[in-house]
Parts: C-alpha cells; sequence; structure tokens
C-alpha cells in the first residue's frame, strides 16, 4: 500500500501515520484483529479494536480504489482517450463517485440519442451552439441538412445538436458532483399509496402519502419505505425544486444572450429531465440505502454483542423446558458441561390429572439429577409453564423465562443433528433453551447471528456487508471471553483468533482421540496447526487444572519467561505470584521493558496474574415477570411491569414483559431527557420497569414508557422588599402579582428571547 494511503486513513481516523502502517503489516502478515490490539500494543500504540478493524476495512476499501483506476486508465488507453490532463485527474481521485464521474463520458455505452446525432454527422454544430456566438442558427443548421443520414429539417439538426449537449451536461463531473450535494440537500423522499393495496399494506398505513427530506430521514424509515416500495404497496420518488435545478446547470453552461444560448437553455432542461434527474434519483437512493445499511447493521451488531456477552448461570445441573400446549412441554436434564442425561414429556395444560402428572415427572427429575436452575423458553405457553413450575415451589432451584429466538434454527440445523443424531428436533430445541442460560455466547455461536432475533431490517440491508460485521462481532466476543479448550465445542473454536472451522475441527477430534490437552503448547501437535496459527490463538484459549498456571490465564505463552522471570526476582514460585497480592504489589514494571514489551503489555500481564482467566460478563441475576400478566388482554392502561430489554431499533427498544408480544418503547419514552441514541439507556437483556401507555389489541401491539413521574417543583417563596421607613408612610407587604400578569409577563419574556 502506498505512503500516501497511510497518511490519509491516519487522518481520517486521527492516529498516527505509524500507527496505520505497522498495523498494516501485521494484518498483511496474517495477524486477526483481536491478537492485534490486544498482544501487540506497542507496536500500534495501544490501538484497540474498533481502530484496527477501521483501519483493515479503509485500507480494503483504498485497495479496491486504485483496482478500479488501473482498470479505468487501462480501458481509456485501449480507447485511445487518455490524455496527460485526464492521467493526473483519474490518479488524484480519492472516491470511487469521482473516479466513475471522470469515466463516464468515456465509458462503453449503449445506443443513445447522442450517439445517433453523432453518428448523423451533427457534433460540430452541437460545438458550435455551446459556442454560443451570435450567428444565424437556421443558416447554421441547414448545413447539416442530409435526409440519407436522416437529418431532414434545421429543426431535425438542431435537436440532433441539443441531444448532443444534453449528454454532454450528464456526464460533467462538476456537475455531477453539485448536482449530488443538491439532491441529499434539497431531496425529498416522496411515497404515495398505490390503488387497491389498502388492506394489503395496513403496517405501512403511516407512509400512504408521505414526504420527507433526504437528509433528515432516518435508517429505518428509508428502509421500511424501501421495502414497501419492493412489496408494491407504494410508489417511492425523490422530488428536487425544478427551477433552482435548472439554475445550476443555466450557471455552468449558459455564458450569453442569444438564439444559441436558447438552444443550450432548451438542452440542459433536457438534459435533467431525461438523464440527470433519473441519475440522481438512482445515485441518491443508492447513497441513502448505503447509508441506511450501515446504521441497521451497526445497531444489529450492538445488539448482537450485547446478547452474546449477557451473563451466564455458569456450570450448573439445568432442567431446560420446551413449552407447548397441546403437543405438551419437552423435559431435558443437562450436567454441569450442558450434556444431555435425560428428556421427557410433560403435559401440564391438559387438564388437572396431566398437571399432577407433570408436576410429579418435574419433582422427579430435579430430585434424582440436583437439579439448581431450570430454563423455559419464552415462546408460546411460556408464562403458563412458567406459574405453573413456580407453583411446586422447588427449593434452592432457580427458575428463568430464557429467549429461544433462533433455537428452532439450531434444532434443524446440521451441528445440532451432529450432537444429536437420535434425537428428534424438540429435544435438541430444549437442549438449547437449557445450554443458552447456562452460556449464551457457547451456544448462541452455532446458529446464524441473523436468526438470534436482534436486527432491524436484517434482511433488507446488504448481506455481505452485514454478514461480515456480525462476524466480526462474534469473533470479538469470544476472543474477549476466551474459551476453555478442554470443553469448547468446534462451532466456538471456529471464531478462536487464527483458528477457523478446520484447526477447530482438528482440535476436537485430537481432543476425543488422546484426551485432554494438559498444556497449551501441546496445540502444536495438531494437524495443520504452524507457528502463526499458535501465536494468534494460544492466547484465548484456556486451560483449567493445566501444568503450566498461566495456562489458565490471558497471558500470552509468549510472555511466560518474562512472568517466570518476575518470579525469580521476587524469591517465589509463579503459583504464589498469582495467588499472593504481596508479591504482585512488590513487581516495579519498569524493571521489565524492553525494545519489544512495554508498559502496555506489562500493565496488561499484572492485571491478568491478578484476576487469571476472570469472566468479564456481569453476574447472573434471576429474573420474573410480573404474576397474572401472561397475555395482551391481560394488560390496562397505566399499568407498571418489569420487562427484559430483547432489541434495539434506532427509534427505540422492544422489551419483554411476559405477553408473547414485545412492546415498544419509543425513543422519546426512554428517559426524561433528551436521547439520541437509545444505547444510551438501555442495552439487550437488561431488566427495566416500564408502564403500559397504550394497547392496540387488534394489531398487537403495546407501546410502553420508561419515563419516570417528576415531583412537581415547589412554588418559590415569595420575596418581600422590605421598604426604608419613613414618618408619613407606614409599612406595607408587596401585594402579589396575579397570575394573570405573570402569563403575560412570561408570555413578553418568551417572545423576546426566541
Amino acid at each position: 500500500m502506498s505512503q500516501s494511503n497511510y497518511k490519509k486513513i491516519a487522518s481520517e481516523l486521527s492516529v498516527q501515520e505509524k500507527q496505520v502502517e505497522v498495523t498494516v503489516k501485521l494484518l498483511d502478515e496474517g495477524g486477526t484483529v483481536p491478537f492485534i490490539s490486544r498482544y501487540r500494543k506497542e507496536m500500534t500504540g495501544s490501538l484497540d479494536e474498533v481502530q484496527v478493524a477501521a483501519i483493515r476495512d479503509r485500507m480494503q476499501q483504498l485497495l479496491d480504489l486504485d483496482k478500479r483506476r488501473e482498470a479505468i486508465l487501462k480501458s481509456m488507453t485501449d480507447l485511445n482517450v487518455l490524455t496527460p490532463e485526464l492521467e493526473t485527474l483519474i490518479k488524484n481521485a480519492e472516491t470511487m463517485v469521482a473516479l466513475e464521474d471522470i469515466y463516464l463520458p468515456y465509458k462503453p455505452k449503449r445506443k443513445t440519442k447522442a450517439s445517433a446525432a453523432r453518428e448523423r454527422g451533427l457534433q460540430p454544430l452541437a460545438d458550435k451552439v455551446l459556442e454560443q456566438l451570435n450567428i444565424d442558427l437556421e443558416l447554421e443548421a441547414a448545413k447539416y441538412i442530409d435526409e440519407e443520414k436522416g437529418v431532414a429539417t434545421t429543426a431535425d439538426a438542431l435537436a440532433g445538436a441539443r441531444d448532443i449537449l444534453a449528454e454532454f451536461m450528464a456526464e460533467n463531473a462538476d456537475l455531477r458532483s453539485k448536482m449530488r450535494e443538491f439532491f441529499l440537500n434539497k431531496g425529498s423522499f416522496h411515497s404515495k399509496l398505490i390503488k387497491g393495496k389498502e388492506e394489503a399494506g395496513q403496517k405501512y398505513k403511516d407512509y400512504f402519502d408521505w414526504s420527507e427530506p433526504v437528509k433528515s430521514a432516518p435508517s429505518h424509515r428509508v428502509l421500511a419505505l424501501r421495502r414497501a416500495e419492493k412489496e408494491i404497496i407504494l410508489t417511492l420518488d425523490i422530488e428536487v425544486p425544478e427551477d433552482e435545478a435548472l439554475i445550476i446547470l443555466e450557471n455552468m453552461f449558459v455564458t450569453s444572450n442569444n438564439p444559441s444560448s436558447a438552444e443550450v437553455k432548451l438542452a440542459a432542461a433536457d438534459s435533467f429531465k431525461r438523464l440527470i434527474k433519473p441519475s440522481m434519483e438512482t445515485e441518491v437512493r443508492l447513497l441513502t440505502k448505503k447509508a441506511a445499511d450501515t446504521e441497521a447493521i451497526r445497531v444489529f451488531a450492538d445488539n448482537a454483542r450485547q446478547l452474546l456477552l449477557a451473563a451466564p448461570v455458569g456450570q450448573k445441573r439445568i432442567m431446560a423446558i420446551d413449552p407447548g400446549f397441546r403437543t405438551g412441554c419437552k423435559v431435558v436434564c443437562l450436567d454441569e458441561q450442558g450434556q444431555l442425561l435425560e428428556n421427557t414429556n410433560i403435559y401440564p395444560h391438559n387438564g388437572n390429572e396431566s398437571s399432577k402428572e407433570a408436576a410429579k415427572t418435574v419433582r422427579f427429575l430435579a430430585e434424582k439429577y440436583k437439579i439448581e436452575a431450570i430454563a423455559i423458553g419464552n415462546g408460546t405457553a411460556g408464562r403458563e409453564t412458567e406459574t405453573f413450575v413456580r407453583s411446586l415451589d422447588l427449593t434452592d432451584i432457580i427458575v428463568v423465562m430464557v429467549n429461544e429466538s433462533g433455537a428452532s434454527i439450531y434444532s434443524a440445523s446440521e451441528v445440532a443433528r451432529e450432537e444429536f443424531p437420535d434425537k428428534d428436533i424438540t429435544v435438541r430445541g430444549a437442549v438449547s433453551i437449557g445450554r443458552r442460560l447456562m452460556d449464551p455466547l457457547a451456544e448462541l455461536v452455532k446458529i446464524d447471528p441473523k436468526s438470534i432475533g436482534v436486527g432491524q431490517y436484517q434482511h433488507d440491508v446488504d448481506q455481505n456487508h452485514l454478514q461480515t460485521s456480525l462476524d466480526d462481532t462474534v469473533i470479538s466476543c469470544v476472543n474477549s471471553i476466551g474459551v476453555e479448550l478442554n470443553t469448547a465445542s468446534k462451532q466456538i473454536l471456529s471464531y478462536i483468533s487464527g483458528l477457523g472451522p478446520q484447526l477447530a475441527q482438528n482440535i476436537v477430534e485430537h481432543r476425543n482421540k488422546n484426551g485432554a490437552f494438559k498444556r497449551r503448547s501441546d496445540l502444536k501437535q495438531i494437524p495443520r496447526l504452524g507457528e502463526k496459527a499458535f501465536e494468534q490463538a494460544a492466547g484465548f484459549l484456556r486451560i483449567r487444572n493445566s501444568d503450566h498456571p498461566l495456562d489458565g490465564s490471558a497471558v500470552h505463552p509468549e510472555r511466560y519467561s518474562l512472568v517466570e522471570k518476575m518470579a525469580r526476582d521476587l524469591g517465589c514460585s509463579l503459583e504464589e505470584l498469582i495467588k499472593e497480592d504481596k508479591f504482585r504489589k512488590q513487581i516495579k514494571l519498569q524493571n521489565y521493558v524492553s525494545e519489544t514489551v512495554g508498559l502496555p503489555t506489562l500493565n496488561d500481564i499484572l492485571n491478568e496474574l491478578a484476576k487469571p482467566g476472570l469472566d468479564p460478563r456481569e453476574q447472573f441475576e434471576a429474573f420474573t415477570f410480573s404474576d397474572g400478566i401472561n397475555a395482551i388482554t391481560d394488560l390496562h392502561v397505566g399499568m407498571t411491569l418489569p420487562g427484559i430489554v430483547t432489541n434495539i431499533t434506532a427509534f427505540g427498544a422492544f422489551v419483554d414483559i411476559g405477553v408473547h408480544q414485545d412492546g415498544l418503547v419509543h425513543v422519546s419514552q426512554l428517559s426524561n431527557k433528551f436521547v439520541k441514541d437509545p444505547n444510551e439507556v438501555v442495552k439487550v437483556s437488561q431488566k427495566v420497569q416500564v408502564k403500559v401507555t397504550e394497547i392496540d389489541v387488534a394489531r398487537k401491539r403495546i407501546a410502553l414508557t420508561m419515563k419516570t413521574e417528576e415531583a412537581p417543583a415547589a412554588k418559590p417563596k415569595p420575596k418581600f422588599v422590605k421598604p426604608e421607613r419613613t414618618e408619613s408612610r407606614p409599612v406595607q407587604k408587596p401585594r402579589p402579582e396575579p397570575e394573570t400578569d405573570i402569563a403575560i409577563k412570561l408570555a413578553a419574556l418568551k417572545d423576546k428571547f426566541s
């Protein structure tokens, strides 16, 4: 990559040029984002994951730009149209849009009105008209009459010349740049209902006759309008003030006031209506779609991160229940590692006798397997099943409702079939629900992130961009937590820095054949796992009770000798250094700074020694919904309820309050203060208190608020001014102004300062 690109990226991301250059080099050498940001801080100047990923992505964009630049230069050379001036413009173009604008007039294209006019020999006439000299146009145009070429009259000749000029204007790079800015700043989206689609388009009712400026349209609305257009419910157009657009055109191309100038004006009007407006509308639609995609994908990735990093209940013996009414509830029991011990069906909702039998079964299994927690899916019959289980008063067993979005995807997947080849999909789904409670991250990585139910218009956005962003998110989450090498599934191992699906499979096969890994260094025995992969992966893999005390920590094996030296210098063992705070406090980090190890890495090591292998996720807290609130018909306006945030969008947060239909807390209702981004206030899986403000049973919509009722401000005590005493006037208390007078004064002040 060129030095100029390093400089450009550094400027855009507000980092140093050297940081960019080193990061790009590490990436080119096969370094991953988690590894570079965690273990190469001295080299990058402590860039974090977000910055390293931004450098990687921008680097790829610039490489793509350079690749396209070379292709255009070659094409124009082959066409014999490349001049030194054009070559300079192309080499200096900083965006793909600017590059394509320069190339547009020379780009091979299908036959147009202008190309047809050129074939009829009208280019010289067009050039003459554009000069806008005060000449006899009729006389000039008569020179080009040629019936064999289809130019029968002077009107035909001038029409052809205007076609050439219209295309010339539409392909002018400077004009396109100005028009693009004009459409973005002055354009408006206009949507109209297609006749006869009222009933089918009820969910788009708000947009049946809608208008909104392009520059302020939020991402979710852009995507909603485009989806409605795709479903042939609405028409969607971008309109701009045509008179202002023509002024831009005329200011650029009309240079005089004569008959030739009048022809140029006609060509400008035709160019705008026939060529520029459709082209700019297409471009603006693509630009706004790209911006909306970026925002929606950011929201999706943020939500996915929060869900993946939700607090785990940990290694406990769990009973999981996939609820149902008519078909009953599937019950599974899992050991501390999530292995299936037993499965059965119960029918707690099919009559009194069935309920008694179900209660007996649950109590028996809870006692038999020493169950510590019960996970209940939040789908159909979830609340009713939760009520049933809680009524059993199972001592010392926590009961938790678990979001089961995507569990059905997992249960029908190849991964589930491989894990449980002799079990049906209902058993697999119940196992997934139980494992989600145990460790959300370890279980959710087994399904496509797009299926976990935290997106916004995820099917409408750029799928490649979405997949890349979600993969980055999962990789970041997995590596930030680290995984236990001897129990991790191949799915979660595949997300570890430097591994991937094949090496993850090789690790599991080696583990199954040879037993548990005793040391991290044993990884080097894995087929195809070379030094580079070991370097990238080792720090993110944990081995509890390893032969080496640091194998259960995030300290990288390349720094083991450094930590061992610290222990020797203090006259203690590694185990003592890890367990005893008094030894760690004696370490003088400056003594261990070298060319390759600086204070950032040394501080990381010291922090890790204090809490080796600590899970950074929050502690698990049990949550229960309000009793007796199981359906939307149980709600009434004004009711205050506990809930769990299930999804966050640009326009608000969806909250599960236990009625099988999430309610919406609009962004304006998230706080008493102004909220720009809902993520400033709430996170996925956060427990919140909400109040019901509106219920629409027919449309299954629940409006909620998280605003608190503010106590009315205390009325200020009137200030009494004590007048000076005089012999002739007694002291009097001032008369308070009437409320009407105060209101008039307040209104006057408001007018004055507004």
